[in-house]
């Protein structure tokens, strides 16, 4: 009961305390700041990604077309040739001989008609003095056609046989590049036969790759929803030889040519449901060679009023694509989208957002809907970050590998958005 008076002013004291910090309580931090960017509708180039297979322009088999011994090859293997060039040589033995023993039987039916020709004209000079029998210049008339005739066969048996032995020279049909040789000399080839269905000895092959051919396909559904937008005025798609082909070698690199579509096909194929597609490139240096696997950028014409968006401001859950935007009160909102596909750096944004959105491109990951935000434009970046001595030790290889797989990693993600762009559609 004594200390009550010491407990009563240690109870105000602790009172007073407790007022005066729940005045001072701290203040809310700031909203955090983001980078936007202010996305309007323009046309922008109706690009596929596609993957292409080269082959040549020309490519011609050189085939035995008569029977006998190879005697040897005459060209180097791999070797530009031309036109009319001798590659392999037959023995004409045979074939000389039986050309010379059809032009001496040539020059013995030669002489017989003209016998027959000499006696048949004295016939008929001595037919109207009555020397002579009709019956008698009917049959020297009769001779002298049939040993004409016989000097025709004889002429076309010559000129056979004179083909024959022109083919033991077996030369290129083409201007082009010859392959290996897949038969060596001394070996027996084979003439082709009409009758029994046999082909002729393949000896090699010429290609001409300079230009080149690059095989595609597209798919049938993809080229009817182009269509399709074309009527609605979406789209507008370029003529068959005004559509232009970028074209990205294996080791990543771009070849330097663009080349032209020149063959759409109008079947599609019932087992992959694919429509094939043709280019035409340049090919000088010989830097695209056959059955080569490229990627192909075609530019098909113009997609309309479209939006373009940076890549990573795409975000993905199990509802679908989605993007953030800074409201007008500069809180968050969610966006769902439909991202046709990749366009450079770029995802092309069909629908979802509207003209003047305030897109984030940045701190994706720690925002959420309904939270204030302070916007910032966004600062496109001009060459790759770099911070500390990481950046200044690092060799630029490791930095260029690792842009790539950066891109690659984006590219990758394209074919879905794509093919859920064609499903919606």
């Amino acid at each position: 009961m004594k200390s009550f008076p010491l407990r009563g002013p240690l109870l105000c004291l602790i009172l007073v305390g407790l007022a005066a910090c729940s005045k001072h309580k701290p203040a809310a931090p700031p909203p955090p700041r983001v980078s936007v960017v202010t996305v309007h509708k323009q046309d922008v180039p109706l690009t596929r990604d596609l993957v292409g297979r080269l082959s040549p322009y020309f490519s011609a088999n050189v085939t035995a077309r008569v029977s006998g011994l190879l005697l040897k090859r005459v060209y180097n293997e791999g070797s530009q040739v031309r036109e009319g060039q001798l590659l392999f040589q037959i023995d004409p033995t045979f074939y000389k001989a039986q050309l010379d023993n059809n032009v001496a039987l040539l020059a013995q039916d030669q002489a017989t008609y003209v016998n027959n020709h000499i006696t048949a004209v004295r016939n008929r000079k001595l037919l109207p003095v009555g020397s002579v029998s009709q019956q008698t210049v009917d049959n020297s008339d009769a001779l002298e056609r049939s040993s004409a005739a016989k000097v025709k066969a004889d002429e076309a048996l010559v000129e056979s046989s004179r083909i024959n032995l022109d083919y033991t020279r077996v030369t290129s049909p083409i201007s082009g590049i010859a392959g290996q040789q897949l038969v060596t000399g001394g070996a027996v080839v084979g003439s082709s036969n009409s009758d029994t269905g046999a082909s002729g000895t393949l000896l090699t092959t010429v290609q001409q790759i300079d230009p080149s051919y690059v095989n595609f396909t597209i798919s049938a559904a993809d080229l009817v929803t182009l269509r399709q937008a074309q009527n609605t005025g979406s789209v507008a798609l370029s003529k068959q030889n005004k559509t232009s082909v970028e074209i990205t070698l294996p080791d990543g690199s771009p070849y330097g040519q663009l080349g032209t579509l020149d063959f759409t096909d109008v079947t599609v194929n019932a087992t992959t449901g694919a429509v094939n597609l043709r280019a035409l490139v340049a090919n000088a240096q010989h830097v695209l060679l056959p059955g080569m696997y490229v990627n192909v950028t075609i530019n098909l014409g113009q997609q309309n009023n479209v939006i373009l968006v940076p890549q990573q401001a795409l975000l993905r859950d199990t509802v679908g694509s989605y993007m953030y935007v800074a409201g007008a009160d500069n809180k968050i909102v969610r966006k769902d989208i439909e991202a046709a596909y990749q366009y450079k750096n770029s995802w092309i944004v069909t629908s979802g957002l509207a003209e003047g959105d305030r897109v984030l491109v940045d701190h994706l990951q720690s925002v959420h809907e309904a939270q204030p935000v302070e916007p910032v434009a966004w600062q496109p970046p001009t060459a790759a970050p770099a911070s500390g001595a990481a950046a200044t030790d690092a060799p630029a290889p490791n930095a260029a590998a690792s842009a790539t797989a950066t891109s690659g990693a984006a590219a990758a993600s394209a074919p879905d958005t794509a093919s859920a762009a064609s499903r919606t559609q």
